[in-house]
């Protein structure tokens, strides 16, 4: 079975932890032959070559010019032209990188190749005849017919090179090498264009500190205070003419841009894609759950649409939609516009079985599980985890929040032990209340809370 890993590289040459886990989900499969391909600058060639002591057979890297400035459409347009040159029976690739993480490249690259798709596998059976089979994080058991691209969760540890292992061939592919039309690809091909970047804000909040005893009474509170108050995106001035959304959840963005909203039925992407041709609307508006973006980016890249990704709030400004969402880990917002109509965005929407308080579980009380676990059932609260908490196998990975997990936004979450970091804030920041119990008073994760506890736990 030959099989291309996608792989991203940062600035130090470290492959996206997403994109490792994937490269390691190919190295384990059965009589597989594993090519790495990857689109970057030049200094790219020598870490991507270096990785395929690993294990893969050889490496390609795209690296031209006329790619930079890339948005996900373009990436995927560049990525599709050495897929047709490799021809593999399996693509496999990170669920998101962390600088954009916007989870779209995958299935625009699968759109445009025709192939089939899998999004957030956590673990990848060997394929058997022309089918293979993967349990995902949010849909279950899925079994698609080969050929396919399955993105990946954080599900294992890349291994590393044998003491004697060589490295394997690398060849540099240009645009001109693809055959493909520089209108296409980089930044002209880009229909999303970041117009501005600011310092994200937005999950800071006035902390206010209260006692031990204070805390039963003060999450009461906050659920009452959040049904009173349920937060919708700021409405403004301007108003789009038509605006479609897929499912019901986005209703609250779409309200707040437009009186004419129509709401699209979830079907598969050539019924969505000839529905929205038909209605022409303004803009269309997708949830935050793994099938609506799975769905949106495919839809954009069979349409050729701009598509921005985790959006947290929309504003109109001269009859064009501006998409504003975290970027940069979280630390950075960028506004942004689409190049083409109608937009396209999926919105950040809390899930349908998002409970209404939430304990995370941080590794300052590591040790004190059984205590924590009696406060959650005390408060009737379901339990989430951070990243070190599952990196040092205290917790699994289905309960691990953040940028590198999932992402909730209950009315009360209520953070124990955790110290702020912000790979683990971006998965909380949109709760309705934050409550921090850490003996640090220092600590940042209470620039983030609405309340902080700081007696030992």
């Amino acid at each position: 079975m030959n099989i291309v890993v996608c792989i991203r590289l940062d600035a130090n040459g470290e492959p996206n932890p997403f994109d490792a886990c994937a490269y390691e989900a190919a190295l384990g499969m059965p009589c597989a032959t594993v090519t790495l391909l990857s689109m970057g600058p030049a200094s790219a060639h020598d870490p991507l070559q270096a990785l395929t002591r690993r294990g893969a057979a050889r490496a390609v890297l795209l690296s031209d010019r006329a790619f930079a400035g890339s948005d996900t459409l373009a990436t995927a347009r560049v990525l599709h032209a050495a897929i047709q040159r490799l021809s593999p029976d399996l693509i496999l690739c990170g669920r998101q990188t962390l600088i954009g993480d916007t989870a779209q490249t995958g299935p625009m690259l699968a759109a445009l190749a025709g192939y089939s798709l899998i999004t957030n596998a956590m673990s990848i059976e060997p394929p058997e005849a022309d089918r293979i089979t993967c349990t995902t994080r949010e849909e279950g058991t899925q079994t698609v017919a080969l050929p396919a691209l399955i993105t990946v969760e954080r599900i294992n540890t890349l291994r590393l090179p044998r003491l004697r292992s060589r490295m394997g061939e690398i060849e540099v592919w240009t645009q001109q090498t693809l055959g493909l039309d520089p209108a296409s690809c980089g930044l002209a091909g880009s229909p999303t264009r970041v117009l501005k970047t600011f310092e994200n804000q937005s999950g800071r909040r006035k902390c206010r500190f209260i006692s031990r005893a204070e805390l039963a009474q003060t999450v009461a509170i906050s659920l009452e205070r959040y049904q009173k108050n349920a937060t919708q995106p700021v409405i403004g001035t301007e108003r789009l003419a038509h605006v479609c959304i897929v499912g019901k959840a986005p209703a609250d963005y779409a309200k707040a841009v437009s009186n004419h909203v129509t709401v699209l039925p979830f079907e598969s992407p050539a019924e969505l894609a000839a529905r929205i041709l038909a209605l022409s609307p303004d803009a269309v508006l997708w949830a935050s759950d793994a099938r609506s973006k799975r769905l949106a980016a495919t839809v954009a890249a069979m349409l050729g649409l701009g598509l921005c990704a985790d959006c947290t709030q929309l504003a109109v400004e001269n009859d064009t939609l501006m998409m504003y969402r975290p970027a940069l880990s979280g630390t950075t917002v960028a506004k942004i516009k689409s190049t083409t109509r109608p937009a396209m965005a999926t919105v950040r929407t809390a899930a349908p079985e998002t409970p209404d308080v939430v304990v995370g579980i941080g590794y300052g009380v590591r040790d004190e599980l059984d205590r924590v676990r009696a406060l959650a059932d005390e408060l009737g609260a379901a339990t989430v985890a951070t990243r070190k908490m599952v990196d040092n196998g205290y917790l699994p990975y289905e309960m691990q929040l953040g940028l590198t997990g999932r992402s909730l936004h209950p009315p009360v979450y209520v953070a124990v032990g955790i110290s702020g970091a912000i790979h683990h804030v971006v998965g909380m920041q949109n709760a309705g209340t934050v409550i921090a119990i850490n003996p640090d008073r220092e600590a940042p994760i209470f620039e983030y809370a609405d309340f902080g506890i700081t007696e030992p736990f």
